[in-house]
């Protein structure tokens, strides 16, 4: 059994709670699509009730951290050396339609540098956590990336752009360039899971555009802790401050990368 440090513990503490009310909201809004009331609301407020609960835990637990969330933006704390990354529910059409593919992202970034991630799912039950140095996990189980070496063999994962957000022609550029060279291409909706998925050796690789700091600060942890590479989608490590990624094995990631470059 593997145990988590004190820090992670107070992580997934955080994230155990605030999946509670998620899950229960959750269940609500099933009955509130199939009763055909207007739902936007509704998980506005459960989005807002969940930051609440992690930034009351989190910062109980680690009094003076910052905390940058998705919901109330930067708050400063006292200790100008660390600061929470936190998206109370990533994945938030899929939760506004009933999907239950969604999930609670913490992250922990030590002068500059993200040290521990965790991503919780709270309908499968599944916590991936990792701290740097140490290893990437779900649940108690040490995870790898996939060993897949050629783009033929490759389920890659992306995000498509909707409604108001990203580059949709060049989207299409790039999901041509991959799409006819792999064995498949998912759209889940969530970008941290999406990130877990690579870690955990689901999928062999991942790229998407037009990311905020809290969808992608911990998943960029978990894939480098599993063996994987990451960069930004131009080859960079601005990740962070471009909002793309690009990420997978030592053997997929650069031949995903040269099919981006390729759709330039």
């Amino acid at each position: 059994m593997i145990s988590q440090s004190a820090l992670l513990k107070v992580m997934s503490d955080a994230a155990r709670k605030a999946a509670r009310g998620l899950n229960r909201d959750f269940g609500e809004l099933a009955e509130l699509q199939v009763a055909k009331k207007a739902p936007a609301d509704f998980v506005s407020a459960a989005d807002i009730k969940a930051e609440q609960i992690l930034f009351e835990a989190l910062t109980k637990a680690r009094p003076g951290y910052g905390f940058l969330g998705e919901e109330r933006g930067m708050i400063e704390g006292s200790d100008k050396t660390h600061t929470w990354i936190v998206d109370p529910l990533d994945g938030t059409t899929n939760f506004l339609h009933a999907i239950p593919h969604f999930a609670i992202n913490i992250a922990l970034q030590r002068e500059g540098v993200v040290v521990a991630a965790l991503t919780h799912n709270p309908v499968t039950n599944e916590t991936f956590w990792a701290e740097k140095g140490k290893g990437c996990y779900v649940n108690d189980h040490r995870l790898r990336v996939a060993a897949r070496q050629r783009l033929d063999e490759a389920v890659l994962a992306t995000g498509i752009p909707f409604l108001g957000h990203g580059q949709h022609a060049k989207f299409l550029k790039e999901l041509h360039q991959v799409s006819q060279r792999v064995a498949g291409v998912r759209r889940f909706g969530a970008a941290s899971l999406d990130l877990a998925w690579v870690a955990a050796g689901r999928y062999d690789g991942y790229w998407e555009r037009d990311l905020k700091p809290w969808d992608l600060a911990a998943g960029i942890l978990m894939v480098t802790e599993a063996g994987g590479k990451v960069t930004d989608a131009d080859g960079g490590d601005e990740m962070l401050t471009k909002g793309s990624i690009c990420c997978g094995n030592l053997d997929i990631h650069p031949l995903l990368l040269d099919r981006l470059q390729a759709a330039k």
